[in-house]
């Protein structure tokens, strides 16, 4: 039922935009509506805001943004907690990853291939050039078919906010043309090359979804939907990697430790792991397996017993990773992570804070240690990291969360409110942040800066709610 309605406020939030019929699709109309569709997002599902993972996807996009070349938008990427195999390239260039599509790729080249083939729609303006030809689409629709794609499509709820408001098949009038997705496909395999990358990751991308599609026929997945043909598109991509007489890729076995890292922290996430213990449990018993891929679930393994809060089993699998990958650092955090859960204090702050002074620019183990100092009692301290993290990442919601609750503790008073409220608008709840908003604003003892700051989300909230 909460899903239900927050299909239809998503639906009035977008479609209150502009009722003109739309003819050329501008950057700026890109810009808002993207605006628009990421707050829908954000009130359906969770966004994971971990950052660690927000770390690892945003260097993964800015290394294809660097030979991509100069872009019209600044590109955002998100991690969606959803089992729905689906990933959204929304205008402006907001590009979403749903955690099931993730848990189906077994590299970091699978992931860099779908990450370029989104970019690679933007750039190239693909949904853009569908709504310019097609003059039946006007932005209220527009948007209501954007929230259904992007929210994935399929179900009730999805049926009732289109169900009225658009024509049969305008919908399907955004989906990705053949034409769309081999030039998407193209730039992508371009842009691997580039970066010194694999392309078989980007064929093998295609396999499982080739795979997919025949198993699931009558219930296929809403990003088969949107980016239609992977045979098609396979031979396509086939057919480029043998024109190559030689392709001399970099062989970095980092790549596959950061990925599987990646991978099996967003796996741990989900409510009922079983199948996941018993996934790795297989790559485990298999004789055959390569040793990074049976270190790496043994890390899956730590990941999971973490979450179900078994400390010292999820300490004992992460020290034998250690012990065979003793020169990755970022391990050393993950350790540090499972002892303050242990309440070793003071063993987790020796380790966060020697990270923190020779890598000062890791939010990962700066958002560790401010909790550490949070939890020890040293508010102060606490506090300046929550702040260089919030700087270095402005949409981490629990950050300004963090920050109001540590503020509040120091005894201030507005100001844990502002960022309250902050919280608020980055979780998409944005009556509750609006509200905050105005109450701060109207104090009689905020700052100057705090309440033009304020003032500020309150016009970017009502602009996102009446267009």
């Amino acid at each position: 039922m909460k899903r239900f309605f927050t299909y239809i406020l998503a639906a009035v939030l977008i479609v209150s935009w502009r009722p003109a019929t739309v003819q050329a699709f501008t950057v700026g109309e890109e810009k808002e509506i993207g605006e628009k569709l990421l707050y829908a997002v954000r009130s359906s599902f969770p966004v994971i805001d971990d950052p660690d993972l927000q770390q690892y996807i945003n260097e993964l996009g800015k290394e294809v943004l660097e030979v991509a070349g100069i872009q019209f938008f600044d590109y955002r990427f998100y991690i969606v907690e959803s089992n729905q195999f689906n990933a959204f390239a929304a205008p402006s260039g907001m590009i979403f990853f749903y955690t099931e599509l993730i848990k189906a790729m077994n590299s970091e080249d699978e992931l860099v291939s779908v990450l370029a083939h989104e970019i690679g729609h933007v750039v190239k303006r693909h949904l853009s050039s569908r709504v310019q030809k097609s003059a039946a689409i006007n932005i209220a629709s527009l948007g209501l078919a954007l929230a259904a794609l992007a929210l994935g499509g399929g179900g009730a709820a999805a049926q009732t906010v289109m169900t009225g408001s658009l024509a049969a098949g305008q919908s399907a009038q955004l989906h990705y043309s053949r034409q769309d997705e081999i030039e998407a496909d193209a730039l992508a395999y371009q842009w691997i090359r580039e970066l010194d990358r694999d392309p078989e990751g980007q064929r093998k991308m295609l396999q499982t979804m080739r795979r997919i599609t025949r198993y699931r026929m009558g219930q296929v997945p809403q990003y088969l939907l949107t980016h239609p043909d992977p045979e098609a598109r396979l031979d396509y991509v086939d057919s480029m990697i043998l024109a190559e007489k030689v392709i001399d890729v970099n062989d970095d076995a980092n790549k596959d430790f950061a990925f599987l890292r990646f991978k099996y922290r967003i796996m741990a996430m989900e409510k009922d792991n079983r199948a996941n213990r018993a996934y790795l449990a297989s790559i485990l018993g298999d004789a055959n397996a390569e040793q990074m891929a049976r270190v790496m679930a043994k890390y899956g393994l730590a990941q999971l017993n973490l979450a179900e809060n078994n400390l010292k089993q999820s300490l004992a699998f992460l020290d034998e990773v250690i012990a065979a990958l003793p020169h990755q650092q970022i391990l050393i955090i993950d350790r540090a992570v499972i002892l303050t859960q242990m309440g070793e204090f003071s063993q987790a702050l020796e380790i966060l804070e020697e990270h923190y002074r020779k890598n000062p620019y890791d939010m990962y183990g700066a958002y560790e240690l401010a909790q550490v100092y949070e939890r020890v009692g040293d508010k102060e301290k606490a506090e300046r990291l929550y702040r260089v993290v919030i700087a270095e990442m402005p949409e981490f919601s629990e950050g300004y969360f963090a920050l109001g609750r540590v503020l509040t503790d120091l005894g201030k008073e507005i100001e844990p409110r502002f960022y309250l409220a902050t919280y608020h608008l980055y979780e998409g709840k944005l009556k509750l942040a609006q509200s905050e908003f105005k109450r701060v604003a109207d104090h009689p003892g905020v700052s100057e800066e705090i309440r033009e700051e304020s003032l500020a989300r309150i016009e970017l909230i009502e602009r996102i709610q009446k267009g």
